[in-house]
């Protein structure tokens, strides 16, 4: 991930429920603090000059409890060195929430400083919510890999396979019965949470585009609409598709579950062959199925091989009984 500004910040196109409605008011020259850790901090006891393990590299956050002992700074005239000492250690940036508003006194410790002072209209739960999410989703690891990310039936599946394997006509196919598409080619892939995978265009200008060989370059949006497209989806099953080997054993019963590893976190996978006659999008959708009963905990192979079992015995029982019934 690059560096982090308070800039960056403040500048965040977010919109809906992942907005921050963020503005400075004061400190401007401090708006190239680099935020470091994806955390947050409520400063509390350092505001009465309790610096034990206070933690200013994270963002401080100033609500309602934080605004009212500001006041009595202000109404009571005390003084104001803790407040000093609070902003002797560098942290990021100072947000007010709900629209509070500090008085002069504390915007001129802050602009001698150089700490930059923002103020959200947010309550501060909602807005600790909301920074708390989007710090995790811009500092989670993350990784290009080569392939094609499409939902299907709410599944995020990821193709991958070699090239010309096929993995884009696949793809377009499902587009065309109806299941979306997240990306094409080069797909960005990050740790959200610490076990959530989380697909998006590796370039967003070039996300929705494909590339089919001897037709060229395709924009999704405009041949199927709006409806057809996503901008990003969790990885719930990766499938690599390769080309037929007759010599090779594949899995007919799926009893195992085969998981393979991105960024620490595996997922399941599935292994389809790819020969002239297979239809492979169908294979796919029914792939997607199969893996939402599985998380609804109904494994099909494990329930058939259970009913093969019990069959097998109520056979042996009664080849059993009939031997001895003739002796």
């Amino acid at each position: 991930m690059k560096i982090l500004t308070v800039l960056d910040l403040l500048n965040l196109d977010l919109k809906e429920h992942d907005a921050l409605e963020l503005r400075c008011i004061a400190g401007r020259p401090g708006l190239a603090r680099v935020v470091e850790i994806p955390d947050v901090n409520r400063p509390g006891l350092a505001l009465s000059g309790f610096f034990d393990n206070f933690a200013f590299q994270r963002i401080q956050i100033f609500g309602r409890g934080e605004y009212a002992f500001l006041l009595k700074l202000a109404t009571e005239g005390n003084s104001y060195d803790s407040i000093r000492r609070f902003f002797e250690n560098p942290m990021p940036c100072v947000i007010f929430t709900h629209s509070l508003q500090p008085d002069d006194e504390f915007i001129r410790i802050c602009e001698a400083s150089g700490c930059p002072i923002l103020q959200t209209s947010l309550a501060t739960s909602v807005f600790s919510a909301r920074i708390m999410r989007i710090l995790s989703n811009m500092f989670a690891p993350r990784q290009i890999i080569h392939g094609v990310l499409v939902e299907v039936f709410g599944v995020g599946i990821f193709l991958r396979g070699e090239s010309g394997v096929g993995k884009s006509e696949a793809a377009l196919e499902l587009i065309e019965r109806g299941h979306r598409l997240v990306a094409d080619d080069a797909v960005e892939v990050r740790c959200v949470s610490g076990n959530n995978l989380v697909g998006t265009g590796a370039n967003k200008i070039i996300a929705h585009h494909m590339e089919v060989r001897g037709l060229g370059i395709i924009n999704i949006t405009h041949l199927y609409g709006v409806s057809a497209i996503r901008d990003r989806m969790e990885i719930q099953l990766v499938v690599e598709l390769e080309n037929w080997d007759a010599d090779k054993d594949y899995d007919r019963l799926g009893i195992h579950d085969v998981t393979t590893e991105i960024l620490g976190v595996k997922i399941p996978f599935i292994k389809i062959p790819v020969r002239p006659g297979r239809n492979i999008p169908i294979i796919i959708e029914t792939a997607a199925k199969n893996e939402r009963l599985k998380e609804m905990g109904y494994y099909s192979a494990r329930e058939f091989n259970q009913n093969v079992l019990r069959w097998l015995e109520s056979e042996n029982a009664r080849t059993v009984y009939l031997q001895n019934s003739e002796l």
